[in-house]
């Protein structure tokens, strides 16, 4: 990297001082808790002035949204799914989504993330609001979408929004309930495999082939 091109990540808004900041403040929230952690612990952790940290966020609420925001771009449904045309290509595509979502969503960051917005309501409304805006509807949207061009294609029958609300629960059950307590260790990738191709199996076999 040239150092001119250094220089510019190194500004108040490039991408290495911001992500610099947001690992700092997580870091930060998730060993001290929301409310006791400071800005000026943040920008200290993180290297940086709190004039830098307040010209990119604002607060505290702001870092940890954004911090909620980056981790849901991973959850979004990839744009080239493949045509459902029959209902071996309909089980990979859910079988993927399970995976891939399990995947995401058991990870302790997200994990703790999800503890302390919990926590954090009263210090942090917002945040409680991002999680369901910005992470569990555009899940639920994308799956949405597949169950509804399964239904277009004559692979199932069924009202979309309950079809993505049983497979959702099918694939989690009370996984994040155990992970947030602390009761249980985040499944292996070897598990998260089996859990999905499992929710698949039984979610077909709820749905079957119309006729």
């Amino acid at each position: 990297m040239s150092p001119r091109m250094k220089a510019r990540e190194e500004e108040p808004g490039g991408t290495e001082v911001r992500k610099r900041i947001l690992g700092a403040a997580l870091s930060a929230f998730m060993e001290g808790g929301y409310a006791q952690t400071s800005t000026l612990e943040i920008a200290t952790r993180a290297r940086v002035s709190k004039r830098e940290l307040y010209a990119l966020f604002g607060n505290k609420e702001a870092m940890l949204v954004a911090c909620i925001t980056e981790r849901a771009q991973r959850l979004k449904a990839p744009a080239d799914l493949p045509e459902l045309r029959d209902r071996k290509i309909l089980a990979e595509v859910l079988t993927a989504f399970g995976t891939r979502l399990l995947t995401e969503s058991t990870d302790p960051v997200v994990v703790a993330v999800f503890r302390l917005a919990i926590s954090e309501t009263v210090h942090a409304p917002k945040v409680a609001q991002a999680l369901e805006t910005i992470a569990r509807k555009p899940t639920r949207d994308a799956l949405r979408a597949i169950m509804a061009n399964a239904k277009s294609a004559g692979l199932v029958i069924g009202d979309p929004d309950t079809m993505t609300e049983k497979f959702l629960g099918l694939l989690s059950g009370d996984l994040m309930t155990s992970l947030l307590l602390q009761v249980a260790d985040r499944p292996s990738a070897r598990e998260i495999a089996r859990r999905a191709r499992d929710t698949t199996m039984a979610f077909l076999q709820i749905y079957p082939e119309p006729g």
